[in-house]
């Protein structure tokens, strides 16, 4: 077990990580219409029913933490643990969501 990476991580930091300018990958897996409602800048969509036809397009961040959310938290669990299967060991669940994100980092972004 990766004890560095654990498989959860709070929205607080992950605000702290993208504070310091560490590079890691904001990876949303909800629908194109979800995010056209909300979204944190700086994500990257790929919605989890693509990314088994997309997965080549993380590669590049093999080496690095991804963070993975979606509304509330349990598309992206799901998501976080096919990667971390896939070899993507730093690969972290945003525990809560968009929707937490909403309530405790950005109020601007909207909750549905």
């Amino acid at each position: 077990m990766n004890d560095t990476f654990p498989i959860e991580i709070d929205v607080q930091t992950v605000k702290s990580l993208q504070d310091s300018g560490e590079r890691f990958l904001l990876l949303d897996v909800r629908q194109p219409d979800e995010y056209a409602t909300a979204r944190i800048d700086g994500s990257v969509l790929i919605p989890m029913g693509e990314l088994r036809d997309r997965i080549d397009e993380l590669q590049s961040y093999r080496d690095d933490r991804i963070v993975v959310h979606c509304h509330h938290g349990g598309r992206s669990l799901q998501v976080t643990q096919a990667l971390r299967a896939h070899g993507f060991e730093k690969t972290q669940n945003m525990d809560g969501g968009i929707d937490v994100w909403s309530q405790e980092i950005d109020p601007t972004v909207p909750r549905y």
